[in-house]
């Protein structure tokens, strides 16, 4: 009753209300885009000829919100753009001229983000090239579109990379419109509604392929094992999601007494609120995408040369070998790491603690409370990169052993299920938090009239 009426209250305030249709518009328009192809591209050509490449495709849109399998105007997904905000981060540490644009605040940030744009356009070109260099190389695009440049007319050419580059700007486009007027973070919720919309197949499969028997010769029978291990997976997944997102690490705040004249302020204790996984879901979305390319590296190789070398490797970058795994967990500790250093800033709260009065009790404000905030969060985010490793991994590696097919273990028991949990679970409390702000019951609020009322 709780959250029906949480629902109810969301409807009776204009602005939120307007705020999530707003969002929900958008995510409709951007599937409407997902689904239209980029002209000239033999789509049955494609899926009948696609083999492994068709697999690391459908594993790359997973994580991008883009559809390189049907090779849509959305093809290359919103990664161009986080790929560059990604450079920009890192750049901000290094050039002094892009350190000093990020202290001048929105103005300052303004132009970091036109820049970002920038490099966006120059990545996605790149990669529009490479995809559809690949698509001439495999004859998958129609005979009357084949020319001289990388196996294409000019002209073909240069519309379809136009096509791929224009739908990845319209992504960062539709991302930053849901940031500024709609509810929730713009490109995690895009990807989100990329991995649910595939959601009801993967169900579907699940209940026309269930059988009663157990160890069938056929992979792609669900038998009960394999139906207990999902259900068992999906629920750690979600309960490990919602306890690594709403963990944290209370630092206790005293602060500072104050006379004035008779009277005596301030002396309470608070509490300093530190995330076990600041990082969110991002950690996850940028390693799964990084080892994509290893994978499709080596099979482009193997292809080209034949040699066995090229296809061991690509088989231990596929997924559930011990060298991917290690790869794995080694690139969501430094990204959670990075994206802690980036958004986490130990001196400023240290400073606006002392300025404000407040201090953390046996320690100096200044540079030791600094020095001590950056020392517990560096060891929180190592058991929260670990944790988050964990419930990523382990329903993926036992799906691989148990043969669950990838359209059914990506979304019921493994990463994308944990990016959905971790998104949706955001989206509601920020929800949450509007309600709240303006006296409504929240999702786990109690019944009752707006505060502040009478009854009657």
């Amino acid at each position: 009753m709780n959250i029906l009426r949480a629902f109810l209250n969301v409807l009776k305030i204009p602005e939120l209300r307007n705020k999530l249709l707003f969002t929900v518009g958008l995510l409709m328009l951007y599937r409407v885009g997902f689904v239209i192809p980029v002209p000239g591209v033999d789509q049955q050509a494609m899926s009948a000829g696609m083999g492994a490449l068709g697999g690391l495709a459908e594993y790359f849109q997973l994580f991008t919100g883009g559809n390189l399998s049907q090779s849509t105007i959305f093809g290359l997904g919103i990664m161009p753009y986080i790929s560059a905000s990604i450079i920009f981060q890192l750049l901000m540490q290094f050039v002094p001229a892009l350190e000093k644009l990020s202290k001048e605040g929105q103005s300052g940030m303004r132009k970091i983000n036109e820049y970002q744009r920038y490099a966006t356009v120059a990545l996605c070109l790149f990669q529009a090239l490479l995809w559809m260099r690949y698509l001439a190389s495999q004859n998958f695009i129609y005979p009357a579109f084949q020319g001289m440049f990388f196996g294409m007319s000019f002209t073909y050419m240069l519309m379809s990379i136009v096509a791929l580059t224009s739908g990845t700007m319209l992504l960062m486009w539709l991302g930053e419109q849901i940031d500024e007027y709609g509810i929730g973070n713009g490109i995690s919720l895009i990807i989100m509604a990329g991995i649910v919309s595939r959601m009801p197949t993967a169900l579907a499969f699940v209940w026309n392929n269930a059988t009663p028997q157990i160890g069938g010769a056929d992979d792609t029978k669900m038998d009960p094992l394999k139906i207990l291990f999902l259900v068992v997976a999906f629920v750690a997944v979600v309960a490990g999601s919602i306890l690594i997102t709403q963990g944290q690490r209370r630092i206790p705040i005293q602060q500072a007494k104050q006379t004035r004249g008779r009277r005596v302020f301030g002396g309470q204790r608070q509490y300093l609120p530190l995330r076990v996984n600041h990082g969110g879901v991002m950690p996850i979305i940028f390693a799964s995408t990084l080892l994509i390319f290893p994978s499709m590296l080596f099979s482009g190789l193997a292809q080209a040369t034949g040699w066995g070398v090229f296809a061991s490797l690509a088989n231990w970058f596929g997924g559930s070998e011990f060298p991917y795994i290690v790869t794995y967990v080694a690139l969501v500790y430094f990204f959670a790491y990075f994206w802690t250093s980036v958004q986490f800033r130990p001196k400023d709260m240290a400073n606006n603690l002392r300025d404000g009065g407040s201090f953390i009790p046996g320690l100096r404000p200044g540079k030791r409370t600094a020095d001590y905030l950056d020392k517990v969060m560096a060891r929180i985010t190592y058991v929260g990169a670990g944790f988050l490793a964990l419930i990523a991994l382990i329903p993926t590696i036992i799906a691989a052993q148990l043969k669950v097919p990838f359209l059914v273990s990506a979304f019921l028991g493994g990463t994308g299920l944990l990016i959905v949990v971790s998104v949706a679970l955001d989206l509601v409390q920020r929800i949450e938090a509007n309600l709240i702000m303006r006296n409504y019951p929240g999702f786990l609020g109690g019944a009752g009239a707006i505060r502040g009322e009478r009854d009657t």
